[in-house]
């Protein structure tokens, strides 16, 4: 008897052309930090870089808030021949500036000019995380304070946004004395009765935090922002107890009058062109 192998089924002849697969271009999709969501990225940026699913707020440079603050999204720089010098000749500090430079597209860790909120005059100081993450130096130090003079001298609102890590390690002690540097001329334009605001970023931390981080007539937080001193590992390892639940996130700085509001971004100008008001007595 012969045996006869008979298949289940035949498989169609398929004689369309293969068709060419759609390629994705790079960079048009993001995920969220928070909720994990994949966000379309010309979307994030409509939204001024929040996730429209969980309100995240993502990481953005000097040169994005200057465009969502500033009437004419445009900073007019001062300081801005201040230049970084490795007087310590510390190991790979040189090539780690010039990468910053060409990752963050700022010269520095803060950016310092003059522009317009609704019509109103301000100096405005914007740190850059991108930027050796937003560390504090010599150059950082100094342009803070020369904001300061000239809202004292212009006679016009300081506005400082802040976004660090804390001190530049590579500077070593130079960096560290830019808290009380920084400090002082703050003091000196509190005296003179010109206004200073703080806008705290995710993160503001350590040394700026320590210094004119927290010196702002209103201290203004965006939602979720790590702000704090020390890290928590350390904090929790100095008391020996555990941390309570969203410790040094704004909200719960807010809850302990450690600041004075917190801000979705899509409401930042208005309400400091509100506070500049207020400030100024209109």
């Amino acid at each position: 008897m012969t045996l006869i192998n008979v298949p289940w089924f035949k498989r169609a002849k398929d004689d369309r052309k293969p068709s060419k697969k759609r390629e994705m271009p790079d960079g048009l999709w993001l995920k969220c930090e928070n909720c994990g969501e994949i966000l379309y990225k010309k979307e994030v940026e409509r939204n001024l870089w929040v996730c429209g699913k969980c309100n995240f707020h993502f990481r953005i440079g000097s040169r994005q808030y200057a465009s969502i603050l500033l009437d004419s999204g445009f900073l007019a720089e001062m300081n801005g021949n201040l230049g970084t010098v490795d007087f310590l000749n510390f190991p790979e500090y040189k090539r780690k500036l010039k990468t910053s430079v060409e990752r963050s597209g700022a010269a520095e860790a803060i950016t310092s000019g003059e522009g317009i909120i609704d019509g109103r005059q301000v100096i405005m100081a914007i740190m850059d995380f991108a930027f050796m993450g937003g560390s504090m130096g010599a150059v950082v130090g100094e342009r803070v304070v020369r904001s300061a003079r000239e809202a004292r001298a212009k006679k016009i609102p300081l506005v400082v946004l802040c976004a660090s890590g804390g001190a530049r390690m590579q500077e070593g002690i130079i960096s560290l004395m830019q808290m009380a540097k920084t400090s002082a001329s703050l003091a000196e334009l509190s005296r003179a009765g010109i206004a200073y605001i703080t806008v705290l970023t995710n993160p503001s931390t350590a040394g700026v935090m320590a210094s004119y981080g927290s010196l702002g007539d209103v201290i203004v937080a965006e939602p979720g922002a790590l702000i704090g001193f020390a890290g928590q590992r350390v904090i929790k390892q100095t008391i020996g107890e555990e941390l309570p639940e969203g410790f040094q996130r704004s909200e719960f700085l807010l809850k302990h009058g450690m600041i004075d509001m917190v801000v979705h971004r899509k409401d930042l100008k208005r309400v400091l062109s509100r506070l500049l008001g207020y400030l100024r007595g209109e």
